[in-house]
């Protein structure tokens, strides 16, 4: 039987693709101050996201995640990048990502949705409204949502 990943008897693996420390900081502390337990991993430009994703060296060992939340501007490729990439690949391109992001440039949000993204959040900045939208972003994504089951690849 197909389940949320709520569900599935074992924490959700969330990758978080962001340049910013303090955004990282944020985002764990939200995952934690709303008590969802998540297996988050953290890289800090869309190349090492790729390399995760493909478990490419230094990443052969990485688990497969159930959630990719991605930041647009970043360093040596960029979201947009990624996207295309992941949409490009095969093996990937059934993973729900997640815009992650500042920009509420209406350009933006046109291109990472013709990209296929999954959603497209603007991050709040301040603790309070940040932890409630990663609450509802989890609420949503790991208890409601069903997704395919993927298995290490």
């Amino acid at each position: 039987m197909v389940q949320p990943l709520s569900m599935r008897g074992r924490e959700a693996v969330v990758l978080l693709v962001e340049d910013n420390d303090d955004h990282v900081f944020l985002t764990r502390a939200s995952f934690e101050e709303a008590k969802l337990h998540v297996d988050m991993h953290h890289v800090d430009d869309g190349v090492k996201c790729l390399a995760f994703l493909r478990k490419q060296p230094p990443y052969e060992h990485a688990p497969t995640p159930d959630l990719v939340l991605l930041d647009i501007h970043m360093p040596r490729m960029d979201g947009y990048e990624v996207l295309d990439a992941i949409g490009k690949d095969e093996t990937l391109k059934g993973l729900p990502v997640i815009v992650l992001t500042t920009s509420a440039e209406a350009a933006d949000i046109e291109r990472m949705y013709d990209l296929r993204c999954s959603s497209y959040i603007i991050k709040p900045l301040d603790f309070e409204n940040f932890t409630k939208a990663v609450t509802q972003l989890a609420g949503y994504w790991l208890n409601l949502v069903v997704v395919p089951h993927r298995a290490a690849r």
